[in-house]
């Protein structure tokens, strides 16, 4: 994942200003901004691009009648999160989406687009029963830009659960309420009534959500019912907390982070960053010129990656995340040889029984997908293991006879696999002795 951008200065009425107030929200705003912007511009960052044609894939929420007019899109979005309540619990929630602005100055044809968010406070025993908090942003302009109005609804509730600790399951949907009367318009015009890249945050005071991903086993079942359409809740804040969950129109794990070596927001969070600010290097001038007209978003990436200097090009080379203390490891790799079957001895293949050493003739099937196999059909080849996976499916490790780096390969245990019915036995040898300690 990639950092958060700047804010295009084109809305005087934008929202975007105030931070969430609760701690865990705002240490959440990073993945938050993220996900918020994940493919809002992609690279080369022209409006011309052809990856730049479809935009705006991710938590969109259509006016109801364009959903209706069976375009595939949809209006609404669902999340449902358990929370374990105290008696003077609060839920805290920060609704966000992006409200897209056309430009009508002489820039290239180009829609950007504001930050909108919309916050509720409201005490969770006043739940119970529904709850419902409109959302609504008028139209306007200003100069070179026209935004369209957007509404839409935010319904709130919960459902107790039966089993201990006063389990409630927390239910959270947002319609798209916008006005839309043209059924001939194409999805570009639509989606100036739309709510884009929606997310939801949610903060606890007094209370804990339970992961859905890895719930306590008490909660399993509870977990199991809830359903989520389009918003899918995460844990967020600093791993070990469980005050505030962040409901996602992509599929994250609990407690995302941003990658401290990330310089800043690349609009592609599935990338790497290192490839996409050298692929951004590469651009022509010109094409660096038509970026900068294309998006205010899009000029200051090229600012910041033209700029970046020598330690943070060091610093995205690469960074290791998973060394632990050698005892750990060690530890571990004994428990797997504990777990891990023996290798069978031999194979039965047309009468003989192979083993290791055995040599055989590869007769490659017309099933395999490797076209280089053709190549070994009719070749002598040496059998270095024998392996029988999980389903019981059997293979033979070999190295080909006169391949003249069959023994490297055979050291660092590169083998071509066959199947037991694409070989045939060519000769048969006593077992080869196993190495002190190998599998």
């Amino acid at each position: 994942m990639t950092g958060p951008s700047p804010r295009s200065p084109v809305d005087p009425e934008r929202t975007d200003q105030r931070e969430p107030e609760h701690p865990a929200l705002a240490t959440a705003r990073a993945v938050a901004d993220a996900v918020l912007y994940e493919g809002y511009l992609l690279y080369p960052y022209r409006a011309s691009a052809t990856k730049n044609q479809l935009r705006w894939q991710f938590g969109v929420l259509m006016p109801p009648s364009y959903q209706r007019a069976g375009t595939g899109e949809h209006a609404t979005c669902r999340t449902e999160c358990l929370l374990v309540p105290g008696p003077a619990a609060v839920l805290r929630l920060r609704l966000r989406f992006l409200h897209l602005v056309t430009r009508t100055d002489d820039g290239p044809e180009w829609d950007e687009a504001v930050e909108r968010h919309l916050d509720v406070e409201v005490p969770v025993t006043a739940l119970a029963t529904e709850y419902r908090v409109p959302v609504q942003h008028p139209g306007g302009t200003s100069p070179g830009r026209r935004w369209q109005p957007v509404t839409g609804e935010l319904r709130i509730h919960t459902t107790a659960l039966p089993g201990p600790h006063s389990l409630v399951r927390l239910t959270a949907e947002l319609a798209n309420t916008s006005d839309w009367d043209d059924p001939h318009a194409g999805r570009p015009e639509a989606l100036r009534r739309a709510l884009v890249a929606t997310h939801l945050l949610l903060a606890v005071e007094d209370g804990q959500f339970l992961s859905l991903i890895d719930p306590p086993e008490w909660a399993q079942g509870a977990a199991d019912s809830c359903r989520n359409e389009r918003w899918w809740p995460v844990l967020v804040g600093e791993p070990g907390r469980s005050d505030a969950v962040l409901a996602s129109p992509i599929i994250l794990y609990d407690h995302p982070q941003v990658a401290p070596e990330s310089p800043g927001d690349l609009f592609d969070a599935l990338e790497i960053d290192e490839l996409l600010s050298l692929r951004t290097l590469t651009l022509t001038e010109k094409e660096k010129q038509e970026a900068r007209r294309t998006d205010p978003r899009a000029a200051e990436l090229l600012d910041r990656v033209e700029g970046l200097p020598p330690e943070l090009w060091q610093r995205l080379h690469g960074a290791i995340r998973s060394l632990r203390p050698a005892q750990e490891r060690a530890e571990a790799q004994q428990w797997w040889q504990e777990l891990a079957a023996p290798p069978p001895e031999y194979f039965d293949i047309a009468g003989h029984r192979i083993r290791r050493g055995s040599r055989v003739r590869l007769t490659p099937g017309v099933r395999r997908t490797d076209a280089q196999d053709m190549f070994l059909a009719g070749r002598l080849a040496t059998v270095r293991e024998l392996i029988e996976d999980v389903d019981g499916a059997k293979y033979l490790a070999v190295t080909v006879d006169d391949d003249p780096g069959a023994e490297l390969h055979a050291a660092y245990g590169r083998f071509r696999y066959f199947a037991p019915d694409e070989v045939e036995p060519v000769e048969t040898v006593a077992p080869t002795p196993r190495p002190e300690g190998s599998q």
